[in-house]
């Protein structure tokens, strides 16, 4: 039984070897002819050829650079920032005007924010496990998410002033 398969793909080779001409020289193991001339040279040929480079791509846009550019200065309104911060989660721009804190260079402060939401009912994991003052001087800290993921990503102080440290920054 198993000697009959061999002989029968035996056959089948020496048969497309016998189409392709010049005894198989231009054969290959998948069994498709490449002989010049041949019908098949049509899938030997780059994709490049076939390409029409005189239609615009529907997703391109030439001035796209310079459109982003005037919306960040409108949103900016001339200011300028130590970074924009984004999500590191979702890369949703979160802060377009904020300051670097000077000693950890990893922290950020800010008056306004985008896209965040701040947990009024909760109060962050650090402010639990302290104890409260007997004289009330402790400041309570609100957590600040972000509203596409809800990542934590700062905090909102009593007065009113962001403090966000899980952020991605980009330095413009």
């Amino acid at each position: 039984m198993q000697r009959g398969k061999p002989l029968k793909r035996a056959a089948r080779e020496r048969k497309k070897k016998k189409e392709c001409g010049d005894e198989g020289k231009n054969w290959l193991a998948w069994g498709k002819c490449y002989a010049p001339g041949s019908e098949n040279t049509s899938q030997m040929m780059s994709s490049d050829d076939e390409v029409d480079y005189s239609i615009k791509p529907e997703f391109y846009d030439s001035d796209l650079d310079e459109k982003d550019e005037k919306w960040v200065q409108q949103r900016r309104k001339g200011r300028t920032s130590d970074a924009l911060l984004s999500c590191p989660a979702c890369f949703t721009t979160l802060c377009l005007d904020c300051q670097r804190h000077e000693k950890y260079v990893t922290q950020y402060r800010a008056m306004f924010v985008l896209n965040c939401e701040v947990k009024m009912n909760e109060i962050p994991r650090s402010q639990r496990r302290r104890p409260e003052n007997p004289g009330g001087g402790g400041e309570i800290f609100r957590p600040v998410c972000c509203s596409v993921c809800s990542t934590e990503v700062g905090v909102l102080d009593g007065d009113q002033v962001y403090h966000l440290f899980n952020v991605l920054p980009s330095y413009s």
